[in-house]
């Protein structure tokens, strides 16, 4: 005769129930320990951040790269701010216009026209196998005299003494790369739930001073933003030839710089620049969704990513919710974190971190989107396709072995 307890069950039939609970309680302790560890983590690399030296004089010829392409809203501003760049004499500024057809290509001339500092170049498609953006950054490389070359984004507004302060601590730390991080403005819900990850996932989970020396590719954080990088390493790394079919060219870049043995990192652009990145939801759906598959890699690895994120900071906020004392933990690590790497980058210290949960499960929204649109061949950007010829996740793009150089 089976063995029953009083209520008349066999004993298995309450173990099944004890076992998960005892797996949720070992999942959302470790969960919180290791949050517990990137927050302090996350400490240890804001005082570690490299910080511009204060403004003095650039003697050295110095070249702002500045790709356009439909940015008739952001020119005026962005080149104004260029223009009125202190400390650095000897200042060209090449901007290479990529097929635009709202008018950029209008503003750009009468900017040429009456300053000499500005080289106005004008293109059209890219050709087969480049992407929009390296081509554009190439051919302005191409012609451009500097000894240092400073990539910018049209939305980037820089500091009168930015530009000194960016390229002087390049040359002081001694790197072939730095790519000062600018002041992210965020107004709008959907940006500041979303954007205050893009600073603090580098400042949480990179090892800033072993990533800035390493040769290793994993270890590499960039934004195109804002990116100063030495001539000669540049093409020595083969420039934005090297990365032609990379949507995010940025940390591509880098990684060929790498690859060339060549050192660099991101760095603290706060005081730099500023730029706001989306201004409303649409912008900033699509804007993630073109780039978020491919910084996963592949569907399994961006699912692990994810998940790994998910893991860490969502599944002890909901255990705080049933009053677990290691949930609550956890929670409070992620909003810690998600404070410090706002106070170092100039972000909303508060109330916005409280939502870093939510955060993370938008995220994870925005990656299945991303995923979605890729394998449906759905992903654009101003009105190109942004699959790179060699995107084995694309349904009917077959890999090309040696795509175009750019012509001129």
């Amino acid at each position: 005769m089976r063995l029953r307890t009083r209520l008349g069950r066999p004993p298995t039939a309450r173990r099944h129930p004890c076992a998960a609970s005892a797996a949720a309680t070992v999942a959302v302790r470790s969960a919180a320990l290791a949050a517990v560890g990137i927050a302090v983590h996350t400490a240890v690399n804001a005082r570690l951040l490299r910080t511009a030296p204060p403004a003095g004089t650039v003697t050295e010829a110095v070249s702002v790269l500045l790709p356009v392409r439909d940015e008739a809203a952001h020119l005026d501003d962005c080149l104004a701010a260029l223009l009125a760049t202190t400390g650095v004499p000897r200042l060209e500024i090449v901007v290479y216009d990529d097929g635009s057809t709202d008018g950029t290509d209008r503003l750009l001339a009468a900017w040429a026209r009456r300053d000499r500092r500005v080289v106005a170049l004008r293109g059209e498609a890219p050709p087969s196998g480049w992407l929009g953006k390296p081509h554009a950054c190439a051919r302005a490389a191409a012609v451009a005299r500097g000894s240092v070359f400073v990539f910018v984004d049209a939305d980037v507004r820089l500091a009168p003494d930015g530009l000194a302060r960016a390229v002087l601590l390049l040359r002081a730390s001694g790197l072939d790369l730095v790519s000062p991080y600018p002041r992210q403005e965020a107004l709008g819900v959907a940006e500041r739930l979303v954007q205050p990850l893009l600073s603090w996932l580098w400042l949480a989970l990179l090892p800033l001073r072993v990533a800035e020396r390493s040769p290793r590719p994993s270890l590499s954080a960039a934004g195109g933003q804002f990116l100063c990088v030495d001539a000669v390493a540049y093409r020595r790394a083969g420039g934005h030839a090297a990365v032609r079919d990379q949507i995010i060219e940025d940390v591509a870049l880098l990684r060929a710089v790498k690859r060339a043995g060549g050192r660099g990192v991101v760095v603290d652009g706060t005081p730099l620049a500023a730029n706001r990145m989306y201004p409303d939801w649409p912008s900033l759906r699509d804007g993630y969704a073109k780039s978020l598959a491919a910084a996963g890699g592949s569907p399994a690895a961006s699912a692990a990513q994810v998940g790994l994120l998910g893991w860490l900071y969502v599944l002890p906020a909901l255990a705080a919710l049933r009053g677990r004392p290691a949930g609550v933990i956890g929670y409070l690590a992620g909003v810690v974190s998600r404070t410090i790497a706002a106070h170092r980058t100039g972000g909303r210290r508060w109330p916005d971190p409280l939502a870093h949960p939510v955060s993370i499960g938008l995220l994870g929204y925005l990656t299945a989107v991303s995923w979605w649109r890729r394998r449906r061949g759905q992903a654009t950007w101003k009105g190109r396709p942004v699959i790179a010829s060699t995107d084995r996740w694309m349904a009917g793009v077959h890999p090309r072995e040696r795509p175009e150089q750019p012509p001129g």
